[in-house]
């Protein structure tokens, strides 16, 4: 099994930056694709950004290409998400996951349902 826990969110003004850390326990963390997503109430939960077990390969969703920065460091079980030039439309709950297949397929890695694991979010909120 595989824990992962989000922290890093809070307020920020539109404009400013925050770096989102998830850090993971269990499983064999470097095996595993991992990513960011985040939802707003009643929406459907929205791929950010996919990183490979290696961290050479990365997938960004086009929202937040050129502002957001996924990376990962195996070696301390930790993802981070920075997150620069935030808009108040950023404002929702960002999750982390999982993905123990460990296939990189582009068009998969940015479905919800690929991923096994998720962390329970944290709240980001950017003010105008």
């Amino acid at each position: 099994q595989v824990q992962l826990v989000e922290s890093g969110g809070g307020l920020v003004q539109a404009g400013g930056s925050l770096t989102l850390s998830c850090a993971a326990s269990g499983g064999s963390f470097r095996d595993y694709t991992l990513a960011w997503f985040r939802q707003i109430p009643g929406n459907e939960r929205e791929f950010l950004a996919a990183i490979s077990w290696g961290g050479g390969t990365i997938d960004y969703a086009d929202s937040v290409k050129g502002r957001f920065t996924i990376s990962r460091d195996n070696a301390k079980n930790t993802l981070w998400l920075q997150m620069s030039s935030l808009k108040p439309e950023d404002t929702a709950v960002y999750y982390c996951a999982a993905d123990t297949n460990n296939q990189w397929i582009p068009p998969i890695i940015r479905l919800s349902y690929e991923y096994d694991y998720w962390g329970p979010g944290t709240q980001v909120t950017v003010s105008s």
